[in-house]
């Protein structure tokens, strides 16, 4: 699996040096992420390279950098690592709290006042604690990102990331709560023992197809919202481009049949909320039978990989399978989706090339556009449970907030997120 890995250069300071050390990295196939001077000392200047590459490859790479005349590694940048010390995230009180009047109030006594009122009245709680703003992020580390089953500790920094992205771009503090064991019922039991604690429940990184049953029973047993990312965010930030890809290709995408590679918690939950958009055919494909019968369940059809690539209008793939969609599968006028990262079922390069109509990969789509929004909207609005109206909201407010031309917005963009939040707020408010 390829990862991002930061290499300090030293090159001498001269016209057409700099191109030469690319260009060793250029023969090594190695897509270059960033590039940054750092500092200059007499005729040399330090770089900061930024790859993304195989682990075992890197020392290669170095060994070909240092045979240049003109270029020596002197090392690797810790900055990620940096980044990371203490930890992502943080609780910081929302009062200041600098006398003892103040003091007294939000703790003993006067907090008491408040805890009655609330056991008289408990919908009082989401005025006077922050419930209405406080999601926990529920994993066991069975499929984080693209590195698989690495348990839950290992996967903490994912939760935190999540975490810093609800505070940034939502105002709403998630809080990671990691459980060990792969259990579903389990993991149901402790859930909903927790919940009183948060306004909202996101399942995160958590392996199909436990996740489905998971994330069923929740809804089911709990009062407030439970939404599985990976499988609902996922779909909704799909959806945002696909509505943009039509709309730049001049498709109608109710009309398309579509594809989907990989049935698992991405693909089953872009397959039935592609459904409640309007698609009425659905082609899908794993190796999986149960997950093909999952499909079934929910009105998709079951078929092969070569019969989807050779019958769908639109494909959408989310196996994680680098290279799964050979060239000569790809048919003309395809508008084609290959959504695994790091790397990509097809480059989209070379989709295009083989005559697709449109093509793009999951660096360029992020359901961080989607979360923040979507849990801000739900909580907002005070609705017990997600509903596809208000995801296939958010879908549509991402796709509108797309600069011209482009098939979402910068996932920077603050009043993308905020028009997410109000969709999805405005859509659980009509069903009232």
């Amino acid at each position: 699996m390829k990862i991002t890995h930061i290499l300090l250069l030293e090159v001498v300071h001269a016209p057409g040096n700099l191109a030469k050390v690319l260009a060793v990295v250029g023969d090594a196939g190695v897509p270059v992420q960033a590039l940054q001077s750092l500092d200059r000392k007499q005729n040399r200047t330090r770089w900061e390279l930024t790859v993304e590459m195989e682990e075992n490859l890197v020392d290669a790479l170095c060994a070909k950098i240092d045979e240049l005349p003109i270029a020596t590694v002197i090392g690797k940048s810790d900055r990620i690592m940096r980044r990371h010390e203490g930890g992502k995230i943080e609780v910081n009180s929302r009062s200041a709290i600098d006398t003892l009047q103040i003091l007294r109030d939000v703790y003993t006594p006067g907090v008491a006042h408040v805890c009655l009122a609330i056991e008289k009245d408990p919908a009082l709680a989401r005025k006077y604690t922050s419930l209405a703003h406080t999601v926990a992020i529920v994993t066991n580390g069975t499929a984080i990102l693209g590195l698989g089953d690495i348990g839950p500790v290992a996967g903490l920094p994912v939760m935190e990331g999540k975490a810093a992205l609800f505070q940034i771009f939502a105002g709403v503090s998630g809080i990671p709560i990691l459980l060990e064991t792969k259990d579903a019922d389990e993991i149901v039991r402790v859930v909903k023992a927790i919940a009183p604690s948060f306004g909202a429940i996101q399942l995160e990184d958590i392996a199909a197809p436990e996740c489905f049953e998971i994330e069923n029973q929740l809804r089911a047993q709990l009062d407030i919202p439970v939404l599985h990312d990976d499988q609902h965010g996922t779909a909704v930030v799909v959806i945002a481009a696909l509505i943009n890809a039509a709309r730049i290709t001049g498709v109608n995408l109710e009309e398309c049949v579509i594809g989907q590679i990989g049935l698992g918690a991405a693909g089953l939950g872009i397959a039935q909320l592609l459904m409640r958009f309007g698609v009425h055919q659905i082609l899908g494909a794993d190796l999986s039978s149960d997950a093909q019968a999952r499909l079934k369940d929910i009105g998709g059809i079951p078929a092969e990989l070569d019969f989807v690539m050779e019958n769908a209008d639109v494909v959408i793939s989310t196996t994680g399978v680098k290279g799964l969609i050979k060239p000569e599968m790809v048919r003309k006028g395809q508008i084609i989706f290959a959504l695994s990262n790091p790397d990509p079922e097809i480059e989209p390069a070379l989709a295009l090339e083989r005559g697709a109509r449109f093509a793009a990969d999951g660096r360029n789509i992020n359901n961080v556009l989607a979360f923040p929004g979507l849990f801000r909207g739900i909580l907002d609005s005070g609705a017990p449970k997600f509903t596809d109206s208000m995801l296939l909201a958010g879908a549509k407010s991402i796709a509108d907030s797309a600069p011209e031309g482009e098939l979402i917005p910068s996932p920077l963009d603050h009043e993308a997120h905020r028009r997410v939040a109000k969709a999805v707020e405005q859509a659980a408010n009509e069903k009232r």
